[in-house]
């Protein structure tokens, strides 16, 4: 009876029976008189941290500390509960961005493979059920801070037109980046952001906040930033140079960035509205210069390489915003999530000192193996949420969008998030829930690998041409064999040929049909 009144309303049961009903019509929603305050939500995404990058993971795998410590990531997994079987979306971060923010995998958008430069057009439509529209559809405000990664409007340098030229180059390019004019996270929803275009790695190598230029320093320009006129070459990344800010500084960026996240919580909860922050934290991408200190923990030369050091930066931020959520007092009424864009670096240092960001797992970033996508995903939600639970459903950083609308009441059209389940009910404990998740898909990187699980099973498609070449890279038993040694490899094998061919077949259907992958909010709940 309760799913048959839900479901035209497009709302899971767990959402209904735990927050009340909403009902949505086109992009408008209203509260049924009664429900619960909304929750504040946090999502927090660190760039290129693999699960042997938090501290709890690496003692839980070999017994000992931590080369990196994060206190304040392990106290939040003591708090809410932890995901097992979590993955990004792809093994590479822009286009992961693109699923955590929309809920559709990447193939959906107009650049299936690739990473959004600077001055790229960005791939959301205005159909798009983004994070930020969304919580705007619940009426929570809503924040945007940190590395974007999604292409943006920039003028030519005549103001005519908007500017669709490279992003990197060896002189100053014809293009006004003073202002951003459009594409940026106000185009999805976010009435606040800071942002900087592309992380700590540039090119752009400059921050905004609400599309205007925010300057590293009072006496800031733009001018083209390289090995000679950047005041550290470090701080041009391997991405090359570009235009920038003359005081650029990446061992600045946590503390600037996390410092106009505490403001946003600050400023929200003294006017008591409800809240969304989406924090994308460029931490640890390179380049590795992490600061001296923050907020008095002592930051650089603390681990055996510039890489973990990166990872106590990285924990300092995520301290520092659960800080300010405390001391606002509304701490036991928001959803914090956490996981990272893709899997960890393949750090040489890092690794001769003992530390695998992969935590075992075979594969790093940019790879299909599991260490390339399988991250940390926490949950935290006081009251709703078990401290020190675990779930071992497989779930991916795209299902934040469905597991917001359910949280906050929202209802998705059956075209919106088209990849994404509701974690609400795994959140919530809803006893006899069964994950509706029935087929996984999910991308490599550059090398344009396709990953299919179905059961048990993981197939790994090779294809540096996607509209001719079906070259099978991998087939394992992921119960068996998590660790994909590839000795376990058994694409070649005859007596798995017709699952290897079934399994390839269904893949490019649901890929060329655009048919989702996971039931649409509507079908969703018990």
């Amino acid at each position: 009876m309760l799913h048959d009144l839900l479901r035209p309303l497009g709302i899971s049961v767990a959402a209904g029976l735990a927050f009340g009903l909403a009902v949505s019509v086109g992009h408008a929603s209203r509260a049924v008189a009664g429900r619960p305050p909304a929750p504040n939500v946090v999502f927090i995404m660190a760039d290129d941290v693999g699960l042997g990058d938090v501290g709890f993971y690496h003692q839980a795998r070999t017994g000992d500390g931590a080369l990196a410590p994060t206190p304040n990531l392990d106290a939040l997994l003591r708090d809410g509960m932890r995901f097992s079987d979590a993955h990004s979306s792809t093994a590479l971060c822009s286009p992961t961005r693109y699923c955590a923010m929309s809920g559709n995998l990447n193939h959906r958008s107009y650049a299936p493979w690739g990473v959004w430069g600077s001055f790229r057009a960005t791939p959301f439509k205005d159909t798009d059920a983004t994070l930020g529209r969304v919580a705007k559809q619940a009426g929570l405000a809503t924040g945007f801070v940190g590395k974007w990664h999604l292409g943006g409007d920039f003028l030519d340098a005549e103001g005519a037109k908007v500017y669709r030229g490279q992003d990197r180059g060896d002189g100053v390019l014809p293009v006004d980046v003073r202002r951003w004019v459009g594409g940026g996270p106000a185009s999805v929803g976010f009435d606040y952001s800071f942002a900087m275009p592309c992380g700590i790695q540039g090119p752009l190598y400059t921050a905004y906040e609400n599309g205007a230029w925010a300057p590293f320093s009072a006496d800031s320009k733009i001018i083209h930033l390289n090995d000679e006129t950047a005041i550290d070459p470090h701080f041009v990344s391997d991405k090359g140079p570009g235009m920038g800010d003359s005081h650029w500084d990446p061992r600045r960026a946590g503390p600037m960035l996390s410092g106009k996240a505490r403001g946003f919580i600050t400023e929200q909860a003294g006017a008591g509205k409800p809240f969304f922050l989406c924090y994308w934290s460029p931490m640890v991408h390179i380049p590795h210069d992490p600061p001296d200190t923050f907020d008095g923990v002592k930051i650089r030369g603390q681990t055996p390489s510039h890489h973990m050091d990166m990872i106590l930066d990285l924990d300092q931020q995520v301290g520092r915003i659960v800080r300010a959520l405390k001391d606002a007092g509304v701490y036991d009424n928001t959803l914090i999530i956490f996981s990272s864009d893709n899997g960890g670096l393949q750090a040489g240092q890092s690794l001769r000192a003992g530390h695998d960001s992969s935590n075992g797992y075979r594969g790093f970033k940019n790879q299909p193996y599991e260490g390339g996508h399988r991250v940390p995903f926490l949950a935290v939600w006081p009251g709703k949420v078990a401290p020190g639970s675990e779930s071992d459903q497989p779930v991916a950083v795209h299902d934040v969008v469905m597991t917001m609308a359910s949280a906050l009441g929202v209802g998705l059209e059956d075209h919106q998030a088209m990849d994404a389940i509701d974690l609400v009910p795994i959140l919530t404990g809803v006893a006899g829930y069964e994950n509706p998740r029935e087929e996984f898909l999910l991308q490599g990187g550059s090398g344009h690998q396709l990953i299919y699980r179905k059961g048990d099973w993981k197939l790994i498609i090779d294809t540096n041409n996607p509209e001719t070449q079906h070259a099978v890279q991998g087939l394992f038993n992921l119960t068996q064999h998590p660790l994909e040694p590839e000795s376990a490899n058994v694409m070649n094998d005859p007596a798995h040929a017709a699952r290897l061919k079934q399994m390839t077949e269904r893949y490019f259907e649901i890929r060329t049909s655009g048919a989702r992958s996971t039931p649409p909010m509507s079908a969703s709940g018990l």
